[in-house]
């Protein structure tokens, strides 16, 4: 089974307490099977939508894992974004 693993990279303006903040953080990021070529196909530093599950990345490592379930590809399309759906 395809194994694809590395590191997302997010950015966002959000509103907490009434007042916008820049956010950012950086975590760790695994996708298995037809996800894992989808991931592995996205361009270092291109824009992408990733949903999924946040779980532990082992019994001794608490440290949060995202665990792909869909990637859409967001720039680089000129049609649109290009969506890989799950199952």
């Amino acid at each position: 089974m395809p194994v694809s693993e590395g590191r997302l990279q997010h950015r966002s303006r959000q509103v907490e307490a009434d007042q916008e903040r820049q956010v950012e953080v950086e975590i760790a990021v695994l996708a298995l099977g037809e996800n894992a070529r989808w991931l592995a196909a996205a361009p270092l530093g291109g824009t992408i939508r990733i949903s999924g599950f946040i779980a532990a990345k082992s019994l001794k490592s608490r440290s949060p894992v995202l665990h792909v379930n869909t990637i859409e590809f967001l720039e680089g399309n000129e049609n649109g974004p290009i969506l890989q759906e799950e199952g």
